[in-house]
């Protein structure tokens, strides 16, 4: 029953997002000034616009999963989603507008995205607030059984009290054992694990959450196995192992669905446009830098003997070590001296620096003092051993000394410029960097990355916090 009213209000929901859809482009297509028909082919153009924008919405939503149960949505989840579909159909129904070259207006297609968000979304968010007075008041009601019945269990349980608009009915709670293991929860059916397929027989189930420990996932085959035949959904806390680890995100190894664990998920779509950007930016900035390397590579030589680069070697993503290149701005023998002057390193933690550096030459304190000595590095960004921006590479000597989250600073691809940078660059202590590089990479953002470059500008050009 519950099944055969789901999928006929799936069905009608499907039907008014066509209708709304489809009317409010033909409204827009109506609106003097947006079209104009200049030839006899000009209406099959506007037809073949108008089809696209009827059903590019409900594809759209069926992709984003909107067409499952949202009983457990927010309104600023579902803004969110549609928001999303919104920017999606109107880069769709620009480029149709170009290909079929429809008579319209340049901003039709905005027009008409922002149109269906405001049509689509109130009817969305109208259907959304029905449903959670409809079970608010004991209506469209789920039957859920949770699995455990210890402290998980009881936070399961104060979840779904808090959220009577999700209409969840808990049915009981399964374990091993005829008594709960939080007293509190004394107040609720316990059934055992050894009459789960009599409960299944016997009871209305349309959900399983399993919130027990570890310790008892083993036992579980039955309910599991029950639910798969059954066809009831089952709904796994993925904090397994407490707080250890973050949220997990659904993945594949090869054919077989997995749950990854990581600090940070980022989209795997913006950090390839991270990646485009790098490279095209990349190459540009290295091609205008190409006559101030020069000049300094000249400077180098007739200052001093030794090579024009320094190519050094550094940490990369995950620690993956490279030979990160510099302009060379000491004395050829500096690596040699750095034991003698160890004593006089002013940073705390594993970095080594010393404002007045004795093996600095003088052409190199320039190039140091406006970062003209970073330029090579534009090379190893291109390469993709290095981003724009990003935590800093260190020095394989440094890694080795670092505390176990400090080499989180590893798990993002090391950047030109960073967070510290534009913060005071060499004046900032060791702890401040690791501090404000796992700020970065907790916070990424392609406008984040934007803010920093944009910022580094200001602080090379004034030369301050630079050794």
């Amino acid at each position: 029953m519950l099944k055969s009213r789901s999928g006929r209000l799936h069905s009608l929901i499907v039907v008014i997002d066509h209708l709304v859809s489809g009317v409010t482009c033909v409204v827009l297509l109506s609106v003097p000034g947006l079209v104009s028909i200049g030839d006899d082919r000009a209406p099959l153009r506007l037809l073949v616009v108008a089809l696209v924008a009827t059903v590019l919405w409900p594809a759209l939503f069926e992709h984003l999963g909107l067409y499952r149960s949202q009983r457990r949505s927010t309104i600023p989840q579902l803004l969110a989603q549609l928001v999303l579909a919104a920017t999606i159909s109107t880069a769709a129904i620009s480029m149709i507008v170009s290909l079929v070259e429809a008579p319209v207006a340049p901003l039709f297609a905005v027009a008409c995205g922002v149109a269906q968000l405001a049509a689509l979304g109130a009817v969305r968010i109208g259907i959304m607030a029905a449903l959670h007075l409809a079970r608010r008041s004991g209506l469209n009601y789920r039957n859920v059984l949770i699995v455990g019945s210890g402290p998980r269990a009881r936070h399961a349980r104060s979840v779904l009290d808090a959220h009577p608009e999700w209409g969840c009915h808990l049915l009981g709670f399964i374990d091993d054992r005829d008594t709960p293991v939080d007293p509190t929860l004394s107040d609720v059916p316990i059934y055992k694990l050894s009459g789960v397929q009599e409960l299944f027989r016997d009871e209305v189930v349309d959900e399983v959450v399993v919130a027990c420990p570890r310790s008892l996932l083993p036992s579980l085959d039955p309910v599991v196995r029950i639910c798969a035949e059954v066809g009831v959904p089952v709904t796994l806390f993925s904090d397994l192992f407490g707080d250890v680890l973050p949220a997990p995100r659904i993945s594949h190894f090869g054919s077989m669905p997995t749950l990854s664990f990581a600090v940070v998920h980022h989209s795997a779509l913006l950090l390839a446009v991270k990646r485009g950007l790098d490279l095209m930016v990349g190459c540009l900035l290295l091609a205008l830098a190409l006559p101030v390397l020069a000049l300094a590579a000249l400077a180098i030589k007739a200052t001093s003997p030794g090579p024009v680069l320094f190519p050094q070697l550094r940490c990369g993503l995950n620690g993956r070590r490279f030979l990160m290149l510099k302009l060379r701005t000491m004395h050829a023998d500096a690596e040699k001296r750095k034991r003698e002057l160890q004593h006089l390193n002013e940073v705390s933690g594993p970095v080594f620096k010393i404002r007045n550096d004795p093996r600095i030459t003088p052409v190199g304190r320039f190039l140091r003092r406006f970062s003209i000595d970073e330029l090579p590095q534009l090379w190893n960004v291109i390469r993709g051993e290095m981003s724009l921006v990003g935590p800093r590479p260190p020095i394989p000597a440094e890694v080795a000394h670092y505390e176990t989250f400090e080499r989180r600073r590893l798990s993002m691809r090391p950047g030109l410029t960073c967070l510290w940078q534009v913060n005071g660059r060499s004046e900032i202590e060791f702890d401040e960097w690791v501090r404000l590089d796992l700020q970065y990479i907790d916070d990424w953002s392609l406008t984040q990355d934007l803010r920093i470059l944009a910022q580094t500008v200001p602080a090379v050009l004034r030369g301050t916090g630079a050794s």
